[in-house]
């Protein structure tokens, strides 16, 4: 058997980071047995579909690297299946036409709360016949659920999950206006994909034991379930807008990588051991359903930003600086690729995020334009004195290394800081960088150069003289 998974969000504008975990789950469970990893846009509810919002789903997948075996199939496309499976049913008797107006409906569940009992619909088409039915109103059709005994799940996560069939309802599977519903189209969806794999969230459980009852109406095979547990927020609560970014748009868009990111949602309910940092080739190989853990995992933003770190560090110098490009202000000359390269280790050192490390290299792209708070306390009077003096020193430098710029720099600190490097380290640091947080400033120093330092220190005395 070819295993078969599918990953089918509906496009509500956003890419949420359950529903990422989710694609990956099911991404990884189809490369690790050498199966199929699927892609449906439940994309029913026409009042809020858009292009745009489909395309914000395949651009998150495309960012997560997370690619797929199918075109995307659009489920609104297929109703016109649907419609012919719910016919059949009614065909073989085992669903029914229901001709309940709203108000009949609204009094059922009224009388149900009154005398404690669940809020069901009390099935009283279900053995009537159409010549019963009343003029002038549009039935819908419901399936005939079992009405004793029970159905069992066993799910690859939760267990044995059992629900006894009085719970169930006949619920609605073609509206009155000639419409599929979820709960039947999702069954068909992943019959004809021949999904042998359903991995969701555990929000979806009750869903399973309806959709069973399709399946079982239809005689077709059902897939193998595995319940996800739910992402929390930091706090255990359930995961929302005042914990933080919640879209995979959104830690794009905070310089996140999507390798880390990727490591950081298996982590979120899955484990290998004590291994922490899983790259993706391992994470294929090691996968399986049996380590899902049953609990949910609370989002720890300062376990991700870590994460992050890791990778940035270990990433290859020229595929750092290319993924940043689009965090910087200014265009990225060649000049200051090669600065980059220079100080690549230091910025490795100073960044969690391509955000930050788009920040913290700005200075190598060109000259401060404004200075910082911090920046401007260096430069004062005291602070401009030095500067001053900076320059000849660096005049005199045959050769501009990080050690021979320091070096220069204590002589200057005994000659007229009491030996107080930190009085000249934090004006040249003002002045090369326009802040007063950066890099090593001597390294920073060489690698700028002789002639684009002085220039720049030029242009603070100028400034704030």
């Amino acid at each position: 058997m070819t295993v078969v998974t599918r990953f089918p969000p509906s496009p509500t504008g956003f890419m949420h980071i359950g529903n990422a975990r989710t694609a990956l789950f099911n991404w990884l469970y189809a490369k690790n047995t050498g199966g199929k990893f699927l892609v449906r846009i439940e994309d029913t509810d026409r009042e809020r579909y858009s292009e745009e919002a489909v395309q914000v789903i395949l651009n998150g997948l495309e960012w997560l690297e997370l690619d797929y075996d199918n075109e995307p199939e659009s489920q609104f496309a297929n109703r016109r299946r649907h419609i012919d499976i719910a016919n059949e049913l009614l065909a073989k008797g085992m669903a029914y036409k229901c001709y309940c107006t709203p108000e009949e409906l609204d009094a059922m569940r009224e009388k149900a709360k009154a005398e404690g009992l669940p809020t069901y619909y009390d099935r009283r088409w279900r053995d009537k016949d159409d010549s019963d039915a009343p003029a002038g109103v549009d039935p819908v059709i419901r399936i005939k659920a079992p009405l004793d005994g029970s159905m069992i799940v066993e799910d690859e996560v939760q267990g044995k999950v059992e629900v006894q069939n009085k719970q169930l309802d006949d619920f609605i599977i073609l509206r009155s206006d000639g419409t599929p519903t979820y709960m039947l189209a999702v069954v068909v969806d992943d019959h004809d994909m021949g999904v042998t794999h359903v991995i969701r969230g555990d929000d979806h459980l009750n869903n399973t034991f309806r959709q069973n009852v399709v399946y079982d109406a239809m005689g077709w095979d059902k897939p193998t379930y595995a319940h996800l547990p739910l992402i929390h927020g930091p706090d255990g609560s359930k995961f929302s807008k005042r914990h933080g970014a919640q879209s995979v748009e959104e830690y794009r868009e905070m310089g996140y990588l999507p390798e880390a990111m990727r490591n950081y949602l298996l982590r979120l309910g899955w484990s290998h051991g004590d291994d922490e940092i899983i790259p993706t080739d391992k994470a294929v190989e090691w996968f399986n359903l049996d380590h899902i853990q049953k609990s949910p995992a609370n989002f720890d933003f300062a376990k991700l930003e870590n994460l992050n770190a890791h990778y940035i560090a270990e990433m290859e110098a020229n595929a750092l600086i290319d993924s940043a490009r689009p965090f910087f202000d200014e265009e990225l000359t060649n000049i200051a690729s090669q600065r980059m390269l220079e100080g690549i280790g230091e910025l490795k050192k100073r960044s969690k995020t391509l955000l930050q490390f788009a920040e913290e290299a700005a200075f190598y792209i060109k000259a401060p334009d404004s200075y910082n708070e911090g920046a401007q306390k260096n430069l004062d009077t005291d602070g401009l004195e030095v500067l001053e003096k900076i320059i000849p020193v660096l005049e005199g430098l045959s050769d501009v290394t990080p050690d021979s710029v320091m070096d220069a720099c204590k002589t200057l600190a005994g000659e007229i800081r009491d030996g107080k490097l930190g009085k000249i380290g934090m004006p040249l640091r003002a002045a090369l960088t326009g802040s007063d947080k950066s890099p090593a400033i001597f390294e920073a120093a060489a690698i700028l150069g002789k002639d684009e330092s002085i220039a720049r220190i030029q242009k603070a005395i100028q400034a704030f003289k």
